[in-house]
């Protein structure tokens, strides 16, 4: 009834395996745990979790060659045999002792995607890692009520969709970051309906500022290159919007020079003990500005 897919890369997931696997076992549905291992180059971490095929119900597979978590969760979809797809990340951890409890499956045959949410520690963590904190406990961290404003905007750390669902809606396997974006698109234009509840996991995968940076900004040109193939709207995301009005005002030139200036001191501000997630948001823009100038030169 439950396949739980998890993929990984250089991440120990016994942890999480085994809190999954005790709240399953016993129960009066089938279930299967299956985890595929991107080609991991840490040693230590592969064996951790090459022995949880030791675990009943527990399938692991490895990868031959880097292809990305999108990719990756394509093949977990074509090995898994039940109709419900829980998809968790490598690095979270329910929150909650009763999380498969909590999806209810018994009384919501008639959801097609049920969104748990997701959640940080409330401990500030170190300097290094507090700009991925501070956004995630501001941007994504959210409750129901807020969640239900933009019922689209989901996180596929902790997704509970059904098969067909999420066949007809990976439609990119590319390896490249941010395609959550596309995935969210594609539910809005298929209207499927998504149910939130209350059942976050703990986002513990922190990445340092510098690679955080770095990936934001993989993300944006994600959206960028997303745009161009018209496979998004190119008024789904805030910083698409953003660009929309200073076009409108023949401020993208002006916009895009001034940020340029102070770029140094926006990451300095990244770095600092209180980053600005305001200064991070026009950091982003000036990019996305930049590749749309770019692309039209």
């Amino acid at each position: 009834m439950l396949s739980i897919l998890i993929p990984t890369y250089n991440y120990d997931v016994t942890d999480l395996v085994n809190i999954i696997w005790h709240q399953c076992n016993h129960k009066s549905f089938d279930f299967e745990i299956i985890i595929v291992d991107d080609c991991s180059t840490n040693l230590p971490v592969i064996n951790n979790n090459q022995s949880l095929q030791n675990l009943s119900f527990c399938k692991y597979i490895e990868n031959t060659k880097n292809i990305g978590r999108t990719a990756t969760r394509d093949i977990l979809a074509k090995e898994a045999k039940y109709e419900w797809f829980l998809f968790l990340d490598a690095d979270v951890i329910p929150k909650y002792d009763n999380f498969i409890d909590r999806f209810n499956l018994a009384e919501n045959k008639e959801a097609e995607v049920i969104y748990g949410g997701i959640s940080y520690d409330y401990k500030i963590p170190e300097r290094k890692k507090i700009l991925r904190w501070k956004y995630g406990k501001e941007r994504e961290e959210k409750t129901i009520i807020e969640r239900l404003k933009k019922p689209y905007f989901i996180i596929s750390q902790n997704l509970l969709i059904k098969k067909n669902i999420f066949i007809k809606s990976n439609t990119l396997n590319e390896s490249i970051y941010g395609l959550d974006i596309l995935f969210s698109h594609n539910l809005k234009q298929q209207n499927i309906t998504i149910k939130h509840i209350d059942n976050p996991v703990l986002h513990l995968g922190l990445e340092n500022t510098s690679i955080f940076l770095k990936k934001s900004l993989d993300a944006v040109k994600t959206t960028f290159l997303l745009e161009n193939r018209k496979l998004i709207d190119n008024n789904l995301r805030p910083l698409q919007k953003s660009y929309l009005k200073l076009k409108k005002w023949n401020l993208l030139g002006i916009f895009n020079f001034a940020v340029s200036l102070v770029k140094k001191k926006m990451v300095k501000n990244f770095h600092s003990l209180n980053p600005n997630l305001f200064i991070f948001d026009l950091y982003r823009l000036q990019y996305y500005i930049e590749l749309k100038l770019n692309k039209n030169a």
